[in-house]
């Protein structure tokens, strides 16, 4: 995969639907409206810089794990 999500955005995308790129690209446009902190503004914005330029077969190869759950899966 060309871009590489970091572990914010992709707890990030975690909590939106993320069965379809165009949904949770819409999902996270909409929320940027809500959302106030600089920093998760600007998460936000890359996550959705990065979304748009990868392309649907790249988006379906991401792996959809909040970091903590992901880690502790492998623990056992």
């Amino acid at each position: 995969m060309k871009e590489i999500f970091t572990v914010p955005e992709i707890n990030l995308m975690c909590i939106f639907d993320t069965n379809s790129k165009e949904t949770l690209l819409s999902d996270l446009k909409l929320c940027l409206k809500d959302v106030y902190e600089p920093e998760m503004i600007e998460i936000i914005k890359t996550t959705i810089k990065k979304l748009e330029k990868i392309t649907d077969e790249e988006f379906s190869e991401i792996g959809f794990f909040i970091a903590d759950s992901f880690y502790d899966f492998y623990e056992e």
